[in-house]
């Protein structure tokens, strides 16, 4: 593990809470009140806005501070992809997804409500995504089109909706290394992508930077994905015989069962580091990013 040097840190660990509360404001104000009708429609939406690290928001702040773009620029595309995060959440933990009955420590939308609101529950997310993009007041309108048509497409069926069916198919297979790869890339990898990009198009960033913008993005989404499945593949072996983890239940492929556990986190560790060298290579000011890498890369669950 090759963590960032003292000398490169700054005090961006300072500035998160005012970030994810100017995240908080940003989607309160976008979100119809708890008791507006259908009431319950709107209190389950809200529930399932609650919680949570809001680790892509803040790479958006992350990659619009490497690049000196105001806050202010970067709310909308914040609270945008969170909001997909959010709903992609809602849908995956439905019965004919993952089937998962908690989610953040407490019960899952369609638990705490129904199925049904569930459903319309990630409908309503996805929608508020691109209504926050297209009101901002920040963004002229090329770059509202631009953010809006990058979200879109992380999304999709090509992004993350194409990864999740991958996913699902992929049960009781055993994938290559560059199927598996190109999975993440996908279910996971292109909504972490995707928020270097929308700082990119807030900054109306050049084709280098930008290009040095995906790099890190694609590295930080592969070693999010590896990590986790180290993490993982860690909590199942301390209680098998108990409760197993989904992946493994549903026999799914992961990093450590195709490359081994060691090998697999030196993969991960690999990836953190060649994330800091794109950031490092930004013309700005690249503490931001080489924080949330180390960040990612310490986290225990």
């Amino acid at each position: 593990m090759s963590l960032t040097s003292p000398a490169e840190i700054s005090a961006f660990a300072d500035r998160v809470p005012a970030y994810l509360q100017r995240l908080e404001r940003t989607t309160d104000a976008l979100l119809a009140p708890a008791a507006t009708d259908p009431e319950r429609l709107h209190h389950a939406i809200r529930y399932a806005c609650e919680g949570g690290k809001h680790l892509r928001a803040l790479m958006v702040y992350a990659a619009g501070e490497a690049l000196g773009v105001a806050a202010e620029k970067l709310d909308a595309a914040a609270c945008a992809v969170e909001l997909i995060h959010a709903y992609s959440l809602v849908h995956d933990d439905l019965p004919a997804m993952d089937n998962d009955d908690l989610r953040r420590g407490r019960p899952t939308v369609h638990k705490a409500y129904d199925e049904a609101i569930g459903i319309l529950v990630g409908d309503a997310l996805q929608t508020s995504a691109f209504e926050v993009l297209a009101n901002t007041m920040e963004l002229d309108a090329e770059q509202k089109v631009r953010m809006i048509r990058a979200l879109a497409h992380a999304s999709g069926s090509l992004g993350m909706v194409g990864g999740q069916a991958v996913d699902m198919a992929s049960e009781n297979k055993t994938l290559t290394l560059a199927q598996l790869e190109s999975l993440h890339a996908r279910k996971t990898g292109a909504l972490i992508l995707v928020t270097c990009q929308l700082a990119g198009i807030a900054a109306n960033a050049s084709e280098v930077t930008t290009h040095a913008l995906e790099r890190y993005g694609k590295r930080i989404g592969l070693a999010f994905q590896i990590q986790d499945d180290v993490l993982d593949q860690i909590a199942d072996t301390a209680t098998l015989g108990k409760t197993a983890g989904k992946d493994l239940a549903a026999h799914k492929s992961t990093f450590p069962s195709l490359l081994g556990l060691e090998q697999a986190r030196q993969r991960a560790d690999a990836l953190f580091d060649e994330a800091r060298a794109a950031a490092r290579g930004l013309s700005g000011h690249a503490e931001p990013l080489l924080w949330l890498a180390d960040y990612i890369q310490q986290r225990k669950h």
